[in-house]
């Protein structure tokens, strides 16, 4: 479970150099990121059979 907490920082570290070399895509760029950071804080709860609620 602990391999999720390195995750996101990863993932945005790799955003925001995306959006410094080409910041015409920063509306793809953050949903992008939205989208990971939401489905890695997801991913323990919906691997333990819990489920999310």
């Amino acid at each position: 479970m602990e391999s999720y907490l390195y995750i996101q920082p990863l993932i945005a570290l790799i955003a925001g150099i995306v959006i410094l070399i080409a910041p015409r895509i920063l509306n793809y760029v953050v949903a992008f990121y939205l989208i990971l950071v939401g489905l890695t804080g997801l991913m323990p709860h919906l691997m333990s059979g819990n489920g999310v609620m």
